[in-house]
């Protein structure tokens, strides 16, 4: 997975597995373009990356925003040849009938509409050149349901059948679209549960343990490198067994 010769733009890239896959492709040799909400993150998470890294804040949620952030990082570092659309919202728990309605609105404008914005914005470059890899950061919630957040459900279910609709009408044009899924990966939020509680969420892992962003981050690299040139329309699962067995 040499990424000499690729411009990465990641979204949610100030933390997490945004940023830890940044540093991977970095390391590797890609150049990146950092996008996230929070300029002193990012200008401190570029510096530490060092490289051809570059950075953008935006809020993906507005698309004047997310389009000018797409701009500069054509701008800093050139034709964008990957997309790894990785913000998100986690939506909040709140039964069905109370969900707000603005809640919901801002739920599936960042998880949903905002990829889907971001993938007509580079996707013509990606066409004319022949080439070009979007990955999607998909959830378990992309898969099954789950009480108490439909925004989130409803929002993951969406951006799986976004990447599969992109995927068929640009593979002609050697342009791939797949979506990872996280399962339950060790992040900042997850590092706050308590201690009973991670032990409850270890207990539903078929390998008995979180993930890692680092594991995560592998899987990533290679689905947006020239080593998966086959590969599109799929969802990559990186949750240690949990969504295909029958434990509960």
């Amino acid at each position: 997975m040499n990424f000499d010769g690729h411009h990465i733009a990641i979204t949610g890239a100030s933390s997490g597995i945004g940023l830890v896959t940044a540093q991977l492709l970095a390391d590797r040799g890609a150049a990146v373009t950092l996008i996230a909400r929070r300029a002193d993150m990012l200008q401190q998470a570029a510096s530490d990356i060092g490289g051809k890294t570059a950075w953008a804040a935006a809020d993906v949620g507005v698309r004047e925003e997310l389009d000018a952030a797409l701009d500069s990082a054509v701008a800093q570092n050139g034709p964008i040849t990957g997309l790894f659309a990785n913000a998100g919202l986690t939506g909040g728990f709140t039964p069905l009938l109370a969900y707000p309605g603005d809640l919901w609105e801002d739920t599936l404008r960042v998880n949903l509409t905002s990829v889907f914005w971001a993938i007509q914005k580079v996707a013509p470059a990606m066409v004319d050149a022949k080439k070009g890899s979007i990955l999607v950061t998909g959830s378990m919630a992309s898969k099954r349901g789950m009480a108490m957040n439909p925004a989130y459900v409803a929002s993951k279910h969406g951006l799986l059948g976004l990447c599969r609709a992109v995927a068929m009408e640009l593979a002609p044009h050697a342009v791939r679209c797949n979506c990872v899924i996280p399962g339950f990966i060790e992040t900042e939020a997850l590092a706050r549960i308590p201690a009973e509680q991670r032990g409850k969420i270890e207990g539903r892992v078929p390998q008995r343990r979180m993930g890692s962003s680092e594991e995560l981050a592998e899987v990533a690299a290679f689905l947006l490198s020239d080593a998966a040139s086959h590969v599109t329309a799929q969802d990559w699962a990186v949750d240690g067994g949990t969504l295909q067995t029958l434990e509960v």
